[in-house]
C-alpha cells in the first residue's frame, strides 16, 4: 500500500449506544491518509494515534462524505459499523479531503466494475467450457484423454458459481448497510437542524431576558431614588414631630401661666370683696384683669392656632404614612418580580 494523500485532523466516532453524540477518538490532531493497495486494487483511509489504529476504513462506491459544517465532515463505514467524523483546522483542508474522497470513490467504483467484468468473463469462460463438455464426451470414443478434461471442468464451474453467490450476498448486505447508514445520516442531519433551531431560539430568549433585566435594573434605580426622596420626607416629618413636641410643651407652659393668672384673678376678686375701701386699687386690679383677660384671649387664640397647626401636622403625617406604605407595597412587588426574574435567568443559564 502506498499513501496518495495525507492531512491532519481531529478524529471522532459516533456513539454506538445513542447513535447521536460524537466521541473523540484522538486527544489531538493526528495524521489521516489515503492508501492505495496495488495488489487488491482497493483504497483505504488510515489514521494511527501512537500505536493505536483509530481509522481503518475501506472506501466503497456506495460511501458518501458529507460536510456538516465549515470545518467538519463525516462518512459512514458499514463494514466497521460506525460513522467517522473529522474536524479540520480550516475549510480549505476539509474541501481538499472531500475532493480526494470523491476522486478515490470514483476510482474504487472503476476498480469494482473491472473486477465485476473479470468475474463475468471468467463465468462466461466457465459456461463455454461447460457447453463443450458434451462434444468432448462424444469424442471420447476416439481419444480417451477428453474424459479428464470433462472431469476438471465441472468443479471449476461449481467454484465460480459459489464465488458469484458469495459476491452477490456481500453486495446485498453492503446495499442494505448503505441504506441503513443513509437513514442514520438523515436522522443526524435532522437532529443537527433541530439543535441549530433550539440554539437560535435560546439565543433570542437570552437577548430578551437581557433587555428585561436592563429594564428592571433601570426601574430598580428609579425606585431607589424614590426611596431616598421618601427618606428625606421622613426626616422632614421627624423634624415636624419635634416642632410639635416643642409646641405642646409651650402650650402646657401657657396653660400653667393661665391657671396662675386665674388664681391671681380669684385672689384679687376676693380682695375686692373684702376691702371695699380699696376701690381705686380694685380699678387698677380691674384694668390689670382686663389686660390679663386680653392676654388670656390672645393666649387662647395662640392655643387654637397651635392646635390647628398640630392637626394639620398630624394630617400631613398620616398622609405621608399612607403614601410611604403604598410605595413600600409597590417596592415589595417589584423586588419579588426581580427575584423571580433572577431565578428564571439562573434556570435558563443552567439549561444552556
Amino acid at each position: 500500500e502506498q499513501p496518495i494523500f495525507t492531512t491532519r485532523a481531529h478524529v471522532f466516532q459516533i456513539d454506538p449506544n445513542t447513535k447521536k453524540n460524537w466521541m473523540p477518538a484522538s486527544k489531538q490532531a493526528v495524521t489521516v491518509s489515503y492508501f492505495y493497495d496495488v495488489t487488491r486494487n482497493s483504497y483505504r483511509i488510515i489514521s494511527v494515534d501512537g500505536a493505536k489504529v483509530i481509522i481503518n476504513s475501506t472506501i466503497t462506491p456506495n460511501m458518501t462524505f458529507t460536510k456538516t459544517s465549515q470545518k467538519f465532515g463525516q462518512w459512514a463505514d458499514s463494514r466497521a459499523n460506525t460513522v467517522f467524523g473529522l474536524g479540520f483546522s480550516s475549510e480549505q483542508q476539509l474541501t481538499k479531503f472531500a475532493e480526494k474522497f470523491q476522486e478515490v470513490k470514483e476510482a474504487a467504483k472503476i476498480a469494482k466494475d473491472k473486477t465485476q467484468e473479470k468475474i463475468e468473463t471468467s463465468s462466461n469462460h466457465s459456461q463455454e467450457s461447460g457447453c463443450e463438455t458434451p462434444s468432448s464426451t462424444q469424442a471420447s470414443s476416439v481419444n480417451g484423454t477428453d474424459d479428464e478434461k470433462a472431469s476438471h471442468a465441472g468443479p471449476a464451474n461449481t467454484h465460480l458459481k459459489s464465488e458469484n453467490d458469495k459476491l452477490k450476498i456481500a453486495l446485498t448486505q453492503s446495499a442494505a448497510n448503505v441504506k441503513k447508514w443513509e437513514i442514520e445520516l438523515q436522522t443526524l442531519r435532522e437532529s443537527n437542524a433541530r439543535l441549530t433551531t433550539a440554539l437560535q431560539e435560546s439565543a433570542a430568549s437570552v437577548e430578551q431576558w437581557k433587555r428585561q433585566f436592563s429594564i428592571c435594573r433601570d426601574e430598580n434605580d428609579r425606585l431607589r431614588n424614590k426611596i431616598d426622596e421618601l427618606e428625606e420626607q421622613c426626616s422632614e416629618i421627624n423634624r415636624e414631630k419635634e416642632k410639635n413636641t416643642q409646641l405642646k410643651r409651650r402650650i402646657e407652659e401657657l396653660e400653667a401661666e393661665l391657671r396662675e393668672k386665674e388664681t391671681e384673678l380669684k385672689d384679687l376678686r376676693k380682695q375686692s370683696e373684702i376691702i371695699p375701701q380699696l376701690m381705686s386699687e380694685c380699678e387698677y386690679v380691674s384694668e390689670k384683669l382686663e389686660a390679663a383677660e386680653r392676654d388670656n384671649q390672645n393666649l387662647e387664640d395662640k392655643v387654637r392656632s397651635l392646635k390647628t397647626d398640630i392637626e394639620e401636622s398630624k394630617y400631613r403625617q398620616r398622609h405621608l404614612k399612607v403614601e410611604l406604605k403604598s410605595f413600600l407595597e409597590v417596592l415589595d412587588g417589584k423586588i419579588d418580580d426581580l427575584h423571580d426574574f433572577r431565578r428564571g435567568l439562573s434556570k435558563l443559564g443552567t439549561d444552556n
